[in-house]
């Protein structure tokens, strides 16, 4: 899949890149554009794109001025701070529209709902042979954690990850070895990021490898105590709404 990026803050362009390529390394980001005039001239030197992602006020004006000029045929996922341009953005192409900062979960969404939109195309249109109306890949999961070690920068490889919590507003990873480590991520990023084969969220504020599990225990009604190698200084309880689903993940 071939992908613009229309945006005039860098560091969230460069945000938004590694989100895609997070989603599937596959899918390509053909340019980065920071203005109504250089989207218009790429507009037109370029054919068009599978999907762009579009900001709504860039650094000379608002993105809709583009479609006054260029005739857009693919799909916009709009990304901005305001709410208010949501109407006149489901006017032009939009199957999305996140608000800043974008998060993980909210891109995933986004794609799925593209691919479910294909996916009624292509049941409407089965003769239609064009790539850009091709399913999406499936999301691959992360394989691992960059994360600081000191001065350094270390990568954790996800099997090697016991289990995630938060604590404070940061969220942690704890390693097999008993190494621990602050994320980048909130636990709903890092939840939406795993293999949900080998990981499971028991709690608001843990999300565990199937291995890290030592001991589950009744408690009180309907709940579960959860004990975790390498162990953990407070009580993880799963609630009883969650129960049924946690017994039927380890059961697999």
């Amino acid at each position: 899949m071939r992908i613009i990026i229309i945006e005039d803050e860098t560091l969230a362009a460069e945000r938004l890149q590694r989100l895609i390529v997070q989603y599937s390394p596959s899918m390509e980001v053909l340019v980065h554009l920071s203005s109504v005039e250089k989207a218009i001239l790429w507009f037109n030197q370029n054919a068009m794109p599978d999907l762009i992602f579009m900001d709504i006020q860039l650094s000379d004006g608002l993105c809709f001025e583009i479609f006054e000029t260029v005739t857009i045929s693919c799909p916009i996922i709009f990304t901005t701070s305001y709410e208010q341009y949501a109407l006149e953005a489901f006017g032009v192409n939009a199957v999305g529209y996140l608000l800043k900062p974008v998060k993980y979960g909210q891109l995933v969404n986004s794609f799925q709902k593209l691919d479910d939109m294909k996916q009624l195309f292509l049941q409407a249109h089965s003769a239609a042979t064009s790539p850009s109306i091709q399913p999406l890949e499936k999301p691959i999961y992360k394989s691992r954690f960059l994360v600081k070690n000191g001065p350094h920068i270390k990568a954790i490889k996800t099997e090697e990850i016991a289990y995630f919590f938060s604590e404070d507003k940061v969220s942690f990873l704890v390693s097999f070895d008993k190494q621990k480590f602050p994320v980048d991520f909130s636990l709903e990023e890092i939840e939406i990021a795993l293999n949900p084969d080998l990981f499971f969220r028991v709690s608001r504020k843990y999300i565990v490898h199937v291995d890290a599990i030592q001991e589950i225990r009744p408690y009180f009604k309907g709940r579960l105590t959860v004990a975790l190698r390498p162990t953990n200084p407070e009580d993880i309880v799963v609630s009883s709404d969650r129960t049924p689903t946690f017994k039927a993940w380890l059961d697999r």
